[in-house]
């Protein structure tokens, strides 16, 4: 496993080793969407990652999709995250912070009744959220106005300049999985007319603004960018993937980014097909790869140069020090479902490390 152990620059930062930490959200702030020290606990026992993603955390007040997940914009909040960065820092570590909104995914009930909003008033179906009332059915999205975009944008920016504040080594920027990024992106959600919708350079509009305003801040080296061209999650589809991520790729070398984190294939199996080859082949930098690499696969995907990391999800829910465990070759620990989204240290902070 040399291949995977070798250092790794990613823009401004270098990463010790290829395992990177994927985003997972777990649910664990309080009530007030504020980081809380379980969650310092649980980030520094995994600080051995090359590099930490963390989880989805609200850029702006009011676009709450998880009920307890946090959120980068109340002084409080600063400071819990401030908490964490902190300590992971003191384990060796280096932590990224994702920053997302929630987009028609959102719910009146989480958001104090506020209705949610999209590119287009089309609601995600086949699924429920989770509220303070039960599993409810998501509403419909009301559609964005062109004139309220720059407010978005804003809202990202300030995000990001609140991340720097709390101690991050740089931000993601979350156009994946059915949030409001990926929303615009993709056409089965986006049907809007005018200058953020139609054609790809359209839907992709407002994401390069996002990811320019928060390079003013943090300035491009310290920004990375995850996209999920084939996703299904949260009733996303486009009618060319493949297309869509071969031009993305292209397109995004003029960004000069961190590194671009890609999910490669579907959680329900909707969408096929390969779109790490084309991004390899059209993006010039990092490329970041997820979702279902075992550690022989991702040494062997770098060893040939498809891809430069990986980012690792359950299986570092489940091995804090899933570094350890690959270079020895050890037995991996089996996440348990039940407790990804439940509050408290069970299936947090109490998977054992080796010799435990």
């Amino acid at each position: 496993m040399t291949t995977l152990f070798s250092p790794l620059k990613l823009g401004a930062i270098t990463a010790p080793n290829r395992i990177f930490m994927a985003p997972l959200t777990r649910c664990r702030a309080n009530a007030e969407h504020v980081p809380t020290p379980l969650m310092a606990e649980h980030y520094a026992q995994r600080a051995s990652a090359g590099l930490i993603i963390a989880e989805a955390t609200m850029a702006m007040e009011g676009n709450s999709s998880f009920w307890m997940e946090p959120g980068i914009y109340s002084t409080a909040q600063i400071a819990g995250w401030k908490q964490i960065t902190e300590t992971v820092h003191a384990a060796g570590g280096r932590i990224f912070l994702q920053i997302w909104h929630g987009g028609r995914a959102c719910h009146p009930l989480l958001n104090q009744g506020a209705q949610p909003v999209g590119p287009s008033p089309i609601a995600i179906t086949g699924d429920e959220v989770h509220t303070p009332q039960g599993k409810q059915p998501y509403v419909i999205p009301r559609e964005l106005r062109d004139d309220e975009l720059p407010g978005i944008v804003a809202g990202f920016k300030k995000a990001a300049e609140n991340a720097k504040a709390a101690g991050f080594d740089g931000v993601e920027v979350h156009a994946a999985n059915g949030y409001l990024l990926d929303e615009f992106l993709r056409d089965g959600a986006n049907k809007r007319l005018g200058p953020y919708g139609g054609c790809v350079e359209n839907r992709a509009r407002l994401m390069f603004e996002v990811i320019e305003a928060i390079s003013s801040v943090w300035g491009s080296d310290r920004v990375g960018l995850r996209i999920s061209p084939l996703n299904s999650y949260n009733s996303m589809l486009d009618s060319d993937p493949i297309g869509l991520a071969t031009w993305l790729a292209g397109r995004l070398n003029d960004f000069d980014l961190a590194y671009l984190h890609v999910m490669r294939s579907d959680f329900f199996q909707q969408q096929s097909g390969d779109v790490m080859t084309p991004v390899r082949a059209n993006y010039k930098g990092v490329l970041v790869g997820n979702m279902g690499y075992t550690a022989d696969e991702a040494e062997q995907a770098i060893a040939d140069g498809k891809l430069d990391a990986v980012a690792f999800g359950a299986s570092f829910l489940a091995n804090p020090d899933l570094p350890a465990r690959i270079k020895a070759g050890a037995p991996l620990n089996q996440p348990d479902p039940a407790t990804f989204y439940t509050p408290g240290p069970a299936g947090y902070t109490d998977y054992p490390g080796l010799g435990s």
